[in-house]
């Protein structure tokens, strides 16, 4: 049997309209997985990710949801739970990120960033899981970031979402572990989308986020991929609580 199999689960994927959740939900189809696929923009019909799940003969379905809007995510969670078929993987990755400077970050920003990146991800999760823990299965993987580990620069509310996430992966897991279900994150390195265009724009930082890189390049979205699998398959079913970087070396540098 391939451990890595996917076949017959479903998977919830947050943000999958571009970037790293497009790549994310492409491989969960390609291992098998049906996607119910959820963004702010997302397409009723014939967007990109929906057009490479069903390039791998797997079912996809769109639910347009504004992350940042509590209620919204409310209903979001509650037409998951109506569903008759139960959310067997759910990647909490979609996320948001506002620059300034620590003195002049509004809290306007503040609040929104925290509210996708951290309170969107937490409630989903809590609805969800409560559902996977009564079953005595399931598979919940967060989207971290190198700032998990680090503090960045002026982006102070994503830094703490973030840092927040990794706190949040670890409580989960400890809670939910002895009830079969797996709660872990992948932190991704510098990757190449249009959360990061800002900094390539910027020779002078390009160049030294590059020169840190062991690797030395940017990550593609599709570098998750693997991890993005093997955290959602039967493979990982010992593992619990772990935020897995996916940074080309950043981190051991």
């Amino acid at each position: 049997m391939n451990p890595f199999d996917l076949s017959g689960r479903l998977a919830v994927v947050t943000g999958c309209r571009r970037g790293i959740g497009l790549a994310m939900a492409e491989a969960l189809a390609a291992a098998g997985a049906d996607v119910v696929g959820v963004s702010a923009a997302l397409e009723e019909s014939g967007s990109e990710v929906g057009r490479r799940v069903a390039a791998h003969g797997r079912s996809f379905e769109a639910y347009r949801t504004d992350l940042s809007d509590r209620a919204a995510v409310r209903a979001l969670a509650e037409r998951l739970g109506q569903s008759p078929r139960p959310v067997d993987i759910l990647v909490n990755n979609a996320g948001t990120i506002r620059r300034a400077p620590a003195a002049e970050h509004s809290e306007q920003d503040w609040d929104h960033v925290l509210e996708v990146n951290l309170s969107a991800p937490f409630l989903l999760a809590r609805e969800v899981g409560r559902e996977m823990v009564r079953r005595g299965t399931g598979k919940i993987i967060f989207t971290a970031s190198m700032l998990s580990f680090q503090g960045g620069v002026t982006v102070p509310g994503y830094a703490a979402a973030k840092s927040a996430v990794a706190g949040l992966t670890r409580a989960l897991a400890n809670e939910w572990a002895p009830h079969g279900v797996n709660v872990n994150a992948i932190a991704p390195g510098y990757i190449d989308t249009d959360n990061t265009r800002a900094l390539r724009e910027q020779p002078e930082r390009n160049r030294a986020i590059l020169e840190r890189i062991p690797a030395g390049r940017w990550g593609r979205p599709d570098d998750l991929a693997g991890a993005t699998v093997f955290l959602a398959s039967d493979a990982a079913a010992y593992v619990n609580g772990a935020v897995i970087p996916v940074d080309g070396g950043w981190l051991a540098r």
